[in-house]
């Protein structure tokens, strides 16, 4: 519905807020002043609590006073029941409230000799000495039921109807109905069609789950919400889920919070986005809880508040169990970071647990919601309230700026990441889903990013390793085209260990033998030169001994020419010395 048409639904008429939680927001502010309007219900469906709570509300917070008129049941019994509410009637009848019992008497009601002018002229005398300006006729079809004529029943309404206008009250009227036609099956069926406003309660059987639903059947003079709202009444009266309007604008956070796990982080480029919606889908065993327990864990070391709902488990077991695996979330509960709501999914219906949890939320004011499992729902009210309710929790989170992480129980023998049972895969911003891999005889946990919105995320399947010392995914293995998990990717690995330690055994080998090759080498190097030294040394003195013996020889020849040259006379005769002799 647009905001145009909100503002002149507003413009056109003047409304008076009933106070009910969510229906002043599906009735764009309330009910129609000094009109009729007539709420229709099955029995059981809350039809008196609706009026009461509606003359409660208006006489504490804006101080109306109010006068009930009771056709069907003793006024006395009505506020000895509505004490469960807590809204402390006896102190309200001394100035804001009036009952009036209009217990028609048997032996009038079976002549049908009665009419309502004395009572409406009592009532308005009534209504002047307290400034009363809203009436509540309370079963309103008993009275119409005993005159057993319908031009009677009709010009009584239309007596009722005149009646407010002349003295400008504002009158609702409650009558029974049939769940299967509420209209049709009435006797009284031109009712509707005489008020100004409808408001339809019901109340049906769901898989054996009882399920309330409200309805604006009529609005004349104002637009509404005109779908069936879930409703629950619970200690405090009547409370409806609403419309969520309002709520499809919320804040965009860039910031990112942790999820607990340092390389998931990494996996998703930083964290979740802060008031974000999560899912985390997986069969029985594949660790959502412990997922779910890391995010609450590194939420409340930030010292921020989480509100975790868990259904068919109690907080206690999901707090001893979490401390396996390194969470310790015992001292968060104690410090009032962290609070566990445990809900049995078969103890009320899914709008019912919706309302709970909105109470939970204003009552707690957490920066982070978790739902484990969220697909519990399912046995609260079957798919379409399940979806419902999600959708409801996530606008509401959302719009408040809470992140929400929500876990969803997938069919083990369902392979497909698809969907999720309520389709609430389509709502999360991030989904990751959680696996079995079944290898050499074991089964191990997967991991797989199947979506995360706004984030460049890694698509590769890792290993879940969970041990006393908290929780880690493994590097990704693959051997052959094929992600190996486990004992098989640890015996893939002791076997390329063990051949690469060989390997480096072969190559050390080789090196020495290299390194024993290259000293012989330089040892014979080292040889060669000094071989090469020694026969240069050789030559040197070859060469000494040449000069030396050249020397020698032309020393010789010098003596001999001395001697021969000393053989010579003085007269000049030369003698022959000894040698001549011999030559």
């Amino acid at each position: 519905m647009s905001t145009t048409a909100i503002a002149e639904g507003r413009a056109i008429m003047r409304k008076y807020p009933t106070g009910i939680d969510g229906f002043d927001e599906i009735s764009l502010g309330g009910l129609p002043e000094e009109r009729l309007t007539l709420v229709l219900g099955s029995p059981g469906s809350g039809k008196t609590v609706f009026a009461l709570q509606t003359l409660v509300n208006n006489a504490r917070t804006a101080g109306r006073p109010g006068i009930f008129i009771a056709f069907e049941e003793r006024s006395e019994l009505i506020v000895a029941n509505a004490a469960s509410f807590g809204w402390d009637l006896p102190a309200l009848q001394r100035e804001k409230l009036f009952f009036l019992d209009a217990l028609v008497p048997s032996d009038i009601a079976t002549a049908g000799d009665f009419d309502l002018l004395g009572l409406l002229s009592g009532i308005a005398a009534k209504a002047r000495e307290m400034g009363a300006r809203h009436v509540v006729f309370d079963a309103v079809d008993v009275l119409l039921t005993l005159l057993a004529n319908p031009d009677r029943e009709r010009q009584e309404l239309f007596r009722l109807h005149e009646w407010s206008v002349e003295h400008g009250l504002t009158c609702m009227l409650t009558a029974k109905t049939l769940d299967q036609d509420p209209l049709a099956a009435m006797s009284y069926s031109f009712l509707p069609f005489m008020v100004d406003a409808v408001v339809l309660l019901r109340s049906r059987m769901e898989d054996r789950v009882a399920l309330r639903e409200l309805r604006v059947l009529k609005y004349r003079g104002s637009a509404f919400a005109g779908n069936a709202f879930p409703y629950c009444i619970d200690s405090t009266g009547i409370e409806v889920a609403g419309t969520s309007q309002g709520q499809s604008r919320h804040p965009v956070s860039q910031e990112r919070v942790s999820t607990g796990i340092a390389r998931l982080d990494a996996m998703l480029g930083g964290g979740y986005y802060r008031g974000s919606s999560v899912l985390l889908s997986g069969s029985p065993g594949t660790a959502k809880t412990s997922l779910a327990g890391a995010f609450a864990a590194a939420a409340c070391q930030r010292e921020e508040r989480v509100l975790y709902v868990s259904f068919d488990e109690v907080g206690e077991e999901i707090v001893r169990n979490l401390a396996s695996v390194a969470i310790h979330l015992g001292p968060y509960v104690r410090a009032g970071l962290l609070h566990m709501h445990a809900a049995q999914t078969d103890d009320m219906s899914a709008d019912e647990h919706l309302l709970t949890i909105r109470s939970l939320i204003r009552q707690r004011n957490p920066r982070h919601l978790i739902i484990d499992p969220v697909s519990a729902m399912l046995k609260a009210g079957g798919v379409v309230a399940a979806l419902g309710v999600t959708q409801r929790l996530v606008r509401l989170a959302k719009s408040s700026g809470i992140t929400v992480l929500v876990t969803s129980l997938l069919d083990p023998t369902d392979r497909s990441l698809e969907s999720t049972p309520i389709h609430v895969s389509t709502l999360a911003d991030t989904w990751t889903h959680l696996s079995y891999l079944a290898q050499g005889g074991e089964r191990n946990r997967a991991l797989t990013v199947v979506k995360s919105r706004g984030t460049k995320h890694s698509n590769q399947v890792r290993e879940l390793i969970l041990s006393d010392e908290g929780i880690t995914l493994a590097d990704v293995y693959m051997a052959g085209g094929e992600v190996l998990m486990g004992t098989a990717r640890w015996e893939k690995e002791a076997a390329e260990q063990l051949k690469a330690t060989r390997g480096r055994a072969d190559i050390e080998r080789r090196k020495r033998e290299l390194k024993s090759a290259e000293v012989e080498a330089l040892a014979r190097r080292v040889a060669a030169e000094h071989a090469a030294e020694a026969s240069r040394e050789d030559l040197a003195l070859l060469e000494q001994e040449k000069e030396v013996w050249q020397r020698r020889v032309a020393e010789k020849q010098q003596e001999l020419k001395h001697r021969r040259s000393a053989d010579c006379t003085e007269n000049g005769a030369s003698h022959s010395s000894p040698e001549s002799a011999a030559e």
